[in-house]
């Protein structure tokens, strides 16, 4: 995935406003992470967006007509915002046909819930700098700033689907062994939850390994951009012994 190498990794969805322009931005092939549809307006225009949204897999959220105000930056929205990637996105195959072309093992970080668009932003840095091949979020359950990530309807899935190519995956959890005695080479993909829940029950128990960082001071948890940097770099220690 050569998005990876893209420098400016924290570049932020780009709004469009206005029925004429959101419609034109779907059938022009334009990433749309997220619709605001004026709550109750169901007239002809309105359905054709929303058809398309439907097309496109897009999030669709109904709010009142002063939450548009607040979004709106031109005041002419016309009852629908759209929320446009800044590129397009990548596939999973994107990312492992990166790895082929490197002559290297699959490295792979999957994100589970992650809201934040700062951590999400600053895990994407610490992917590229730790030479992972991409990251991997769901489309419904986290935000997307980027194009340097493969969005999936079902992460769950995608492990299982990525397990069948000879991954194995080991996920972040406070409960897990100690990440210093655990194996980290090869093809791998790190698990990466929100600092409130952690990785969800379904997607840990797909997991090969659970993986805890020692922690020595009176806080319970790190924030979840410097959890996956401190294990993503314990990955690149033990590819490069």
């Amino acid at each position: 995935m050569e998005e990876m190498q893209m420098e400016n990794t924290q570049a932020e969805s780009t709004k469009i406003e206005g029925r004429n322009a959101v419609l034109e931005a779907f059938r022009s092939g334009k990433t749309i992470d997220k619709l605001f549809v004026l709550d109750g307006c169901k007239d002809g225009p309105i359905q054709t967006i929303l058809r398309e949204a439907k097309k496109h897999d897009t999030l669709v959220q109904f709010v009142a007509k002063e939450r548009l105000e607040q979004l709106s930056e031109t005041k002419k929205h016309q009852g629908v915002i759209a929320m446009a990637a800044a590129f397009s996105y990548a596939t999973v195959e994107d990312i492992l046909e990166n790895a082929r072309k490197k002559n290297e093992a699959p490295f792979v970080i999957l994100l589970d819930n992650i809201e934040d668009p700062h951590n999400l932003g600053a895990i994407i840095r610490t992917a590229n700098l730790a030479g992972a091949h991409g990251v991997i979020i769901p489309k419904r359950r986290a935000v997307g700033l980027t194009a340097t990530v493969a969005k999936v309807t079902n992460l769950t899935n995608t492990i299982r689907e990525l397990k069948e190519q000879g991954m194995w995956f080991v996920c972040a959890d406070m409960g897990g062994t100690t990440m210093y005695d655990l194996d980290l080479k090869g093809s791998i993909g790190l698990v990466i939850g929100n600092e409130g829940e952690g990785v969800s029950k379904l997607v840990k128990e797909n997991c090969d390994f659970v993986a805890s960082i020692p922690m020595k001071g009176d806080i319970d948890s790190l924030n979840a951009s410097v959890a996956t940097g401190v294990l993503a770099y314990e990955i690149v220690r033990q590819r490069l012994s």
